[in-house]
This record gives C-alpha cells, sequence and structure tokens, in this order.
C-alpha cells in the first residue's frame, strides 16, 4: 500500500537519525536546557530576525495547541478560529477540555479576515449582557490552513492589525509552516510571521523530524511561566535534548527548507499533471495538500493500492480526498499513482 493520507507516515530524516545516533552516549541536563535545546533556539532565532524570542520545545500539535492557548486565555475567555480550524474539529475537544471555549467563524477556504474578527468582537461588546457570554480573548490561525491555503502577508498584515486594535493575541498554528514557507506563492517570510504575530510554532512532526514542535514566543506578556504551563500540560520532556537535536539539525545549514520544498514539488507534480488529465481540486492549493474531485468508483479503485483521506462528498457521484505529499515521498511513487489515475479515467 502506497500512503499519501497524511505527512508523518514516514519517520525522520537520516541527518536527524545519525545526530541523534552521534550523540547518544552524552550526558546532558533534563527538559531542554541541555546545549543542544539552546543551539537549537538560536538558529530559530536567527531564522526569525527575532533575537528576543523566547523559544520551547514541545512534542506534538495539539498538546502545543492545548498548552498555548490555555496559557494565554483567561477562564472566561475563548478562541476565534475558522470552523474548519484543527482546533476546531481535530483535536477531540482539547480546547474544551481545558475550560475554553472555540469561537468559530465561517471560512469556505480555511482562512478567516480581519474583519470577521472585528465583527465577532465589536458583537460581544455591543450585547447589553456581555458579560453573560464567553468572551473573545485570542485568535488562532494555521499557515497553511487544513485546507492547503496560505495567508498572503497582506492577509497576515490586516490580521494582525486588528488583533492589536481589539488586545487580542494572534496565535498561528505551523504544524505545516515549512510547506507554506517555501510554496510558489508565498510571499510572506519566517520573519514576517514573527513580525506579525504574538506566538507561533514551527511544526517537526510533519516536516522531519520524529516529532517535536518549536514554539516561539514574540509577546513579552506571554513568556512568563510559560514552562510551568509546559509541565502542567505534561509536555516538558525529560529528555528535551531529543527535541533540540532534531531541530538543531534542521536549521543549522537550511535543511528544513531543502525537504520542504521536496515536498512542494512531488505536491505540484500532482496537481500539474491532474489538471493535465482534467481533474477539478476543490481548493487551490500550493502546499502539500492536493484535493481533487473524482468519481467514487474511481477512488474505489485506487484505494486497493494507495491511501488517501476522504474530504468531503461533491455530489452523489463524485468526492473530494486529500493526497498528501511529505518530505520523504517517493517520486516514483507520485509518478505511478498518476499513471494509474490516468488509467481509470
Amino acid at each position: 500500500m502506497i500512503r499519501f493520507e497524511c505527512d508523518y507516515t514516514e519517520g525522520a530524516h537520516e541527518r536527524i537519525l545519525k545526530r541523534l545516533l552521534e550523540t547518544n552516549d552524552e550526558q546532558t541536563p533534563g527538559y531542554g536546557v541541555d546545549e543542544h535545546c539552546e543551539k537549537a533556539r538560536a538558529y530559530i532565532k536567527k531564522a526569525c530576525d527575532s533575537e528576543n524570542a523566547d523559544v520551547h520545545f514541545l512534542v506534538g500539535g495539539t498538546q502545543t495547541n492545548t498548552t498555548v492557548i490555555s496559557s494565554i486565555l483567561r477562564p472566561h475567555q475563548g478562541v476565534i478560529a475558522a470552523n474548519s480550524g484543527h482546533i476546531a474539529v481535530h483535536e477531540t475537544g482539547a480546547i474544551e477540555a481545558t475550560g475554553h471555549k472555540v469561537l468559530p467563524l465561517p471560512s469556505d477556504d480555511g482562512k478567516i479576515r480581519a474583519e470577521q474578527v472585528k465583527e465577532l468582537y465589536d458583537a460581544h461588546w455591543n450585547d447589553g449582557t456581555f458579560e453573560h457570554m464567553v468572551q473573545p480573548g485570542m485568535v488562532y490561525i494555521s499557515q497553511p490552513t487544513e485546507n492547503g491555503t496560505l495567508y498572503t502577508k497582506s492577509e497576515l498584515e490586516a490580521l494582525s492589525q486588528i488583533c492589536r486594535e481589539c488586545g487580542l493575541p494572534l496565535f498561528i498554528d505551523g504544524a505545516r509552516l515549512g510547506y507554506g514557507l517555501v510554496a510558489v506563492d508565498n510571499d510572506a517570510s519566517l520573519a514576517d510571521i514573527a513580525k506579525m504575530c504574538d506566538v507561533f510554532y514551527i511544526g517537526g512532526t510533519k516536516i522531519g523530524a520524529l516529532m517535536g514542535e518549536a514554539v516561539v514566543i514574540i509577546n513579552d506578556a506571554l513568556k512568563k511561566d510559560f514552562r510551568y504551563m509546559i509541565k502542567q500540560k505534561g509536555g516538558l520532556l525529560a529528555k528535551g535534548r531529543m527535541l533540540g537535536i532534531q531541530f538543531e539539525t534542521l536549521f543549522e545549514d537550511g535543511l528544513y527548507y531543502e525537504i520542504s520544498k521536496h515536498a512542494i514539488d512531488m505536491a505540484m507534480l500532482i496537481q500539474t499533471s491532474l489538471t493535465k488529465q482534467g481533474v477539478q481540486f476543490l481548493y487551490h492549493s500550493t502546499t502539500n495538500q492536493q484535493f481533487p474531485i473524482f468519481p467514487d468508483r474511481t477512488l474505489k479503485a485506487l484505494s486497493e493500492k494507495y491511501t488517501f483521506s476522504f474530504w468531503e462528498k461533491v455530489d452523489a457521484t463524485r468526492s473530494a480526498v486529500r493526497f498528501c505529499t511529505s518530505w520523504a515521498t517517493k517520486k516514483d511513487n507520485v509518478e505511478m499513482l498518476i499513471q494509474d489515475i490516468q488509467a481509470l479515467r
């Protein structure tokens, strides 16, 4: 079976595995205060052009989202997100389990707009009984979105401006951030993102690491006691160097961007080839997630050899699915998929 359902089906990049083996016999302090974590922090700060940022390493995306969001919100506050956002759909109520409500905004493409945030914010405070409702306390977006779409720099700037006017911290989920940064039409750099939000994270789990997410806190007001929050949520890894070594390897010489680009190249090969075959797509995505629409009979035949994610029914006989490429996707497998689709059309 050839797998295209997600971008974490493989283990880790061989250079990471080699580095873990090379350092295996080292003795280091625990909980992320070792020299490897410090080197990784320095590389990330440089990449973000933000020497004053705080950088913390956690294990996975849901843990990271839960820890960051619950550390920011007061007990009576909720987090604004797209109705398709990861925290709203695919985290089993993790945010709600911390006592905070996700405040969803409608979105056709996975993105929310500055004017939507302002409208929700104003609606809350203009209601005569606002203290009886969950108060909007922050904004969550992901780059890329759940639908593979990208925020442009101007869209991020508009969101950032509204968030600052309303006093709402802006948090960017970067589980797939590398794939967004190297997309052909992306115009927002890592340094741009660091300037426009209060906190974000750089995903490793889906981009070459065994596991790990690097939280980058820009806003000084959010830095205090964050390590307490990590520990309380079970995220302060005793063998913290295991995360530091991976991000050290990914960022010391541009490996993060190099392997991200490979995933984009494979995704664009799928998109270009299927477009030539006349295949339609649910969303226009230039990232590693592609959402083609096929007759259900075609999908049934493809599923005998390939795995992919069902996304939504388009009509009575057709469905949109997601093909997800990764840093390790083999070009031979992509070409085989394209050929098999052509044979079924």
